[in-house]
C-alpha cells in the first residue's frame, strides 16, 4: 500500500481523510515545509507483557541496548519469580 505524504498545513484541512487513511491500514508522513518530521501509524495491539526472548530479539534488530546498570539488574532478575521476591 502506498504511503501517504502530508504537510502540517493540509493536516488541518484533510484531518478526517487522513484518519481515515490510517484506519484502513495506511502509513502517513507529516511534513513540514517539506521535511517529514512524524509518522502517524495504526494503533497496533498492546503486550502487556514482553517476554524476556522477544525482548532481548527487538533489542539487537533496533540496535539498542540497555544502560549496563540496568543490563545487569535485570541478569539478576532473570528467571525468579514474585514469590522469590
Amino acid at each position: 500500500m502506498p504511503q501517504m505524504e502530508i504537510g502540517v498545513r493540509d493536516l488541518r484541512k484533510r484531518t478526517a481523510s487522513v484518519i481515515d487513511a490510517v484506519r484502513a491500514g495506511e502509513r502517513v508522513t507529516l511534513t513540514v515545509n517539506g521535511e517529514a518530521v512524524a509518522d502517524i501509524v495504526p494503533r497496533g495491539p498492546r503486550m502487556r507483557w514482553l517476554p524476556g526472548a522477544l525482548l532481548r530479539e527487538q533489542l539487537v534488530e533496533q540496535e539498542r541496548a540497555a544502560d549496563p546498570a540496568l543490563a545487569r539488574e535485570l541478569a539478576g532478575l532473570a528467571g525468579q519469580t514474585l514469590e522469590k521476591l
